[in-house]
């Protein structure tokens, strides 16, 4: 009570002559309200950085064992892509080779004419080398039966050499449709253009790519010698 009655009658004009305890009393208040500002102010952004610091190391732990399990099996995982690689190789050397295409492109033709196909445009066009691979887009407009057709594709898998033949924009129609949607003859005209390919050899390959890099970034090769 007596520590009541002396803050009641304290005299704000006169601290020098507050009662000690009340002194104490605040002198221990005041170092309370520091150190509550003190943390509130420096040591909560602190344990919010420490916090973000913490979750940033999980992350990165997370991370470091995934790369680790890479890298343990990166010697297997080069071995199975190298494996791969030949495989490909393998594959892309069953496909004609540039000598062979004008041959190629004859075993199509005669192919045709042997399954009793009409052959009214065969024109092959412009080749387009890729990266390990070229393109030979070749024009067509052919007449013949349905069953003529498929001696033609069949002739067509059974030559020498894998043949790959890719449609693109390629209608079948009826040659002869009456008023009555019938097709007297059973005649059919496919027309369009088909795709075959061939391999590059290693040095049309490494051209290749270096064209298409050049595409890609718009620069023009660089002119050599001292032409104007």
């Amino acid at each position: 009570m007596k520590f009541l009655n002396d803050l009641q009658n304290l005299d704000r004009n006169n601290i020098g002559g507050w009662p000690k305890s009340i002194k104490v009393f605040f002198t221990v208040l005041l170092f309370v309200i520091v150190v509550f500002l003190g943390w509130y102010l420096y040591v909560s952004d602190q344990q919010s950085t420490l916090e973000q610091a913490a979750n940033k190391e999980e992350q990165l732990k997370q991370e470091f064992s995934q790369k680790q399990a890479k890298s343990v099996n990166l010697e297997a995982l080069q071995q199975q892509l190298d494996e791969m690689q030949d495989m490909l190789r393998q594959l892309l050397r069953q496909l004609p080779s540039k000598t062979e295409m004008p041959e190629l492109l004859v075993d199509i033709s005669q192919t045709a004419l042997s399954a009793g196909l009409e052959t009214e445009l065969f024109q092959p066009g412009p080749e387009a080398p890729k990266d390990f691979y070229a393109e030979k887009p070749i024009q067509l407009r052919m007449v013949g039966t349905y069953h003529q057709f498929g001696t033609f594709i069949s002739g067509v898998a059974s030559l020498p050499r894998v043949v790959i033949l890719t449609l693109h924009d390629v209608s079948l129609t009826p040659k002869n449709k009456d008023a009555k949607g019938n097709n007297p003859g059973g005649q059919l005209v496919l027309q369009g253009t088909v795709k075959t390919y061939r391999y590059l050899e290693d040095d049309e390959s490494a051209e290749a790519k270096a064209a298409n890099a050049k595409s890609a970034t718009g620069k023009a090769p660089a002119k050599k010698g001292g032409q104007k």
